[in-house]
């Protein structure tokens, strides 16, 4: 039987995904690994500039599914689910489900407000499917990440 997906629901409570987005690209980069990011076209322009400019001391390397060796990129930014780079985690940072994304080994889903009832009807659709392990995770008052239950 084949492992499940781990899908990590990413409640956007008191910071926006440019803030949070970089921290977990450091975290998956950490590893070893590499990520995918799947968002809008509009989104994608500006993770791309939040991420060569969210910390003077830290770099993380990246580029576009559009651009130059996407393949050889440790973080590469789409529109679509297509791990050209390889990876093996997605993360979907403008609060749509793909159903693309169970076919990673790992995913950040990441959903503000805006977003709860899509969020909400992914949960109750991944509940029970053999494909995926679901966890939810809030930001409390003071931006830390807390597993809810």
């Amino acid at each position: 039987m084949a492992v499940p997906a781990l899908v990590d629901f990413y409640h956007l409570a008191s910071s926006p995904i440019e803030r949070v987005l970089p921290q977990i690209c450091e975290k998956v980069l950490g590893n070893g690994e590499r990520l995918l990011v799947v968002a809008d076209q509009s989104l994608l322009q500006q993770l791309d500039a939040q991420l060569w400019s969210y910390a003077r001391e830290a770099f993380l390397p990246h580029g576009r599914s559009d651009g130059p060796a996407p393949e050889a990129q440790t973080v590469l930014l789409s529109a679509v689910p297509d791990p050209q780079n390889g990876a093996a985690n997605v993360a979907l940072a403008d609060g749509q489900w793909r159903d693309e994304a169970l076919g990673f080994a790992r995913t950040f889903y990441f959903f503000d407000t805006g977003n709860i009832e899509g969020a909400r009807a992914a949960w109750r659709a991944l509940q029970g499917n053999d494909q995926a392990q679901c966890r939810y995770w809030k930001q409390d008052e003071r931006g830390k990440w807390v597993q809810g239950p």
